[in-house]
């Protein structure tokens, strides 16, 4: 049987499921697919093949005279580059229009998501809607300040409380202004360092309001417009700090709606799916309509109506973002990643995959045709043109009403299963659901939560550094490998990692996230930490806006002092190994604008403009402390972050390990101070 299928693989240009993915689960599902004669994300592949111009960056569309599509010459560049459109754009003009479009699609995907959270926020402060209330009013009241929202107020001469009611309605209008306002810059970029904040002031990219900036790109890269690459990445870069001001509001309004996460145990991978329940599977980015959609499927009465159906429950899981931010929240399970969406439905067990925006595939539709599975759609922005497709519009007015409909549909179609339902026993445990403010804790207690902790250890050399390994997955590399190999690389040498997105996801099924992982995989000195603090070395922070937290940590260890004045002096850096989407390109630019070194695997589409690509390593470290860094192989991966860690080690004079000394009381006294 096995040799039968693996010659109809071949002859019919199928994936191979080894090669495909390192994941037993996904193997597995892929085999079934083929089995079956069904198409996935792996089969296309192999059959659809990348376009070398597009893969380097320069092959333009902006306007009718092209697509001008500018090769390197044979024998590469020599001497004058003479390579121009039809306009007469260089490759260089090119390939800066087509980067810096990347990021404004990146950016207006975040901070449209950001924009549709404080939309809701607006909605549940004023009191206009039932189904949101503010569930975190302490991180409200820790927030408030940052968007110059005052907490007291002056009655008789003194300063009382402000009412918790009134903050959430200033905090509210303050949040959404930040789209549109005029006459001054947006205020995320106020929390960062001094230091930092300007350089980006003299710089001239601190962004107008988040909409401006995403607009200005679009005109700049028009046809005839900007067509210096310099300028161009300047609004590149103002536009990155636009998309992290959506994203920041974002993370900020969820926790105060939603609740702030804390660590908690759950499941990742397609085997947390149950034969004998009802199985729901919320896909996308915004937990708006999810939050609802948990509540309605731990209700009595939907857990009624499943047991009499025949059901024993209801499994709710998620796949890409939305997953992450219920698990965060409640421990939702995650089913998959990115690339294992088509697969959840192969299983043959799913009844309902509802989803909203961002890394939907519209193939769900075609394979949702061969089950059972309702795909139903839930944006207005976000449609299917198959006739298949259930479309149920979220309206936040109405959001548990939507909830129920959704959820009563999953559970009355358990009983269309077909005979053949296979899920892959495979998956593993995690602890997820660290904030800024549960690392503080885990840190230094209720009393003495701060990041003084992390800062010594790493100063005394347990810790080496932090890295951040987060981003999607990408069918031009084998699922799951380049995360996981860069992740075990990096713990193996004492660098903690922080992660989010479909790279947190990853990490969750491999057992990464387990505590219990950091004896089996880390170097000593993070071993012990890891033991005594009682966490995993990899910290899973949240969805892809969540990238906020991992800068706003950033931020903290900063703060806590005794290791420079700015993000770009102490030993951090960022890695996306597997990134495929617009959105990375964003997060990756306000990144290194942030100061931080940032490693991106597979290519970037910037080898067909080699001075260009130049520009955006020694030109903006020059500018900004961070630059790009391109590299396919996650061994030299890592270790690429790992040397640029050691080199900030050594700027730092702390390139050798600490002795470590016994405290009395009278040094820990001191410490309080």
């Amino acid at each position: 049987m096995v040799e039968k299928l693996e010659k109809a693989v071949k002859e019919a240009k199928l994936a191979d499921p080894i090669e495909a993915s390192v994941d037993k689960a996904t193997q597995q599902m892929i085999i079934r697919s083929h089995e079956l004669g069904i198409e996935t994300v792996f089969d296309r592949a192999v059959t659809m093949k990348q376009c070398n111009i597009g893969l380097q960056g320069t092959c333009c569309k902006n306007c009718a005279m092209g697509p001008c599509r500018l090769p390197l010459p044979k024998s590469g560049i020599e001497g004058e580059d003479t390579r121009k459109g039809l306009c007469g754009a260089t490759a260089n003009t090119i390939a800066a229009r087509n980067f810096t479009r990347m990021i404004a699609g990146g950016a207006a995907a975040h901070s449209d998501h950001g924009r549709a959270v404080a939309e809701v926020f607006y909605q549940a402060a004023n009191k206009l809607t039932d189904d949101y209330k503010i569930k975190d009013p302490i991180k409200l009241l820790a927030i408030a300040p940052h968007y110059g929202v005052d907490t007291k107020v002056e009655v008789d001469g003194k300063m009382v409380d402000r009412d918790i009611d009134e903050i959430a309605v200033e905090l509210a209008d303050v949040a959404l202004a930040e789209w549109g306002k005029s006459g001054s810059t947006t205020l995320v970029p106020k929390r960062f360092p001094k230091v930092r904040y300007e350089l980006w002031e003299k710089l001239g990219i601190l962004p107008r309001n988040i909409d401006r900036e995403i607009v200005e790109v679009m005109h700049r890269t028009h046809i005839g417009v900007d067509q210096d690459y310099k300028n161009l990445m300047k609004q590149g870069a103002r536009c990155a700090l636009a998309d992290l001001s959506g994203s920041w509001i974002a993370t900020d309004l969820q926790d105060v709606m939603f609740g702030t996460p804390s660590p908690l145990i759950s499941e990742a991978n397609l085997g947390v799916m149950k034969k004998d329940h009802v199985n729901i599977i919320v896909h996308g980015h915004e937990p708006i309509l999810s939050e609802m959609i948990v509540a309605a499927s731990q209700s009595a009465e939907m857990h009624e109506l499943a047991i009499k159906v025949g059901a024993k429950g209801i499994q709710l899981s998620g796949i890409c973002c939305t997953a992450n931010e219920v698990l965060q929240r409640h421990g939702v399970p995650n089913a998959g990643n990115f690339l294992q969406q088509e697969l959840a439905i192969v299983t043959g067990a799913c009844d309902a995959m509802v989803v909203d925006v961002q890394c939907v595939f519209q193939n769900l539709a075609n394979v949702a045709k061969c089950f059972h599975t309702k795909l139903i759609t839930t944006h207005p922005i976000a449609k299917m043109e198959q006739s298949n497709v259930i479309h149920i519009e979220f309206d936040e007015h109405h959001a548990m009403e939507d909830a129920l409909r959704i959820v009563t549909m999953a559970v009355e179609n358990y009983k269309n299963r077909g005979a053949e339902v296979q899920i892959p026993p495979y998956k593993e445990s995690q602890v997820a659901g660290f904030s800024v403010e549960s690392i503080k804790y885990h840190l230094g207690g209720t009393f003495r939560g701060t990041y003084y902790t992390l800062n010594d250890n790493i100063i005394n050399g347990r810790i080496r550094g932090v890295a951040a390994v987060v981003g999607c997955n990408n069918a031009r590399q084998q699922h799951n490998n380049a995360h996981l190999t860069v992740i075990k690389e990096l713990i193996k040498n004492d660098v903690i990692v922080l992660t989010t997105g479909c790279g947190g996801i990853t990490a969750a099924m491999a057992g990464l996230l387990q505590p219990d992982s950091a004896a089996a995989y880390c170097g000593p000195g993070l071993a012990e930490i890891c033991e005594v603090v009682g966490i995993p070395p990899v910290l899973h922070m949240g969805s892809c806006v969540d990238n906020s937290r991992i800068l706003n940590a950033a931020i903290e260890v900063v703060n806590a002092g005794g290791m420079g004045q700015d993000l770009c002096d102490w030993p951090v850096a960022g890695s996306a190994p597997e990134w495929m989407s617009e959105k990375a390109i964003s997060i990756g630019q306000y990144v290194v604008c942030s100061g931080i070194y940032t490693v991106f695997g597979g290519t970037l589409p910037l080898d067909g403009a080699p001075v260009f690509k130049e520009y955006l390593n020694s030109g903006m470290e020059e500018l900004y402390g961070g630059m790009w860094a391109v590299e396919a192989d996650p061994i030299k991966h890592a270790h690429m972050l790992i040397a640029h860690i050691d080199k900030k080690r050594k700027e730092l004079g702390i390139d050798k390990a600490r002795e470590r000394v016994m405290m009395d009381m009278a040094d820990r006294q001191a410490l309080e101070g």
